[in-house]
């Protein structure tokens, strides 16, 4: 299912050019076009879902697949040390394109970037045990 009006949509019906990686009939991987490091892919579903929990249960395996593979794949070609591997949930969270899409971004020892944990410093006024009754009621 393709949004007619999806940047991300259209790059996987070839209407608009993509450096892409790797491609099978579920997913596709590219290279981003505003790269944070060398090698910076992006791994989209081609069935088109704005986020991880809107996207049908039978495309997630393949994704996640896909995400492995393409971690891999630059590890290998680019000789990193490593990869920051994530995903933007909504505009809240810096989401651009409301298509489903894992960043994965090879990593190198002292290339002056940071873990994942630091995209946000908000720690919550509650406890977590208060967090957890929230979650579970």
């Amino acid at each position: 299912m393709n949004n007619p009006d999806c940047l991300f949509c259209k790059i996987v019906d070839k209407q608009i050019p993509a450096a892409v990686i790797y491609e099978d009939d579920r997913v596709m991987a590219f290279l981003d076009v505003h790269p944070r490091c060398a090698g910076h892919a992006l791994v989209i579903p081609n069935y088109h879902a704005p986020r991880i929990a809107e996207l049908p249960d039978e495309e997630v395996a393949s994704l996640f697949l896909a995400v492995k593979h393409i971690a891999g794949l630059l590890t290998e070609k680019l000789q990193c040390d490593g990869a920051t591997i994530g995903m933007n949930q909504g505009r809240a969270s810096g989401q651009e394109v409301d298509h489903l899409h894992v960043h994965v971004m090879p990593r190198w020892h002292n290339d002056g970037g940071g873990s994942v944990q630091s995209a946000v410093n908000n720690p919550p006024k509650e406890s977590v045990e208060e967090i957890l009754k929230k979650i579970l009621n």
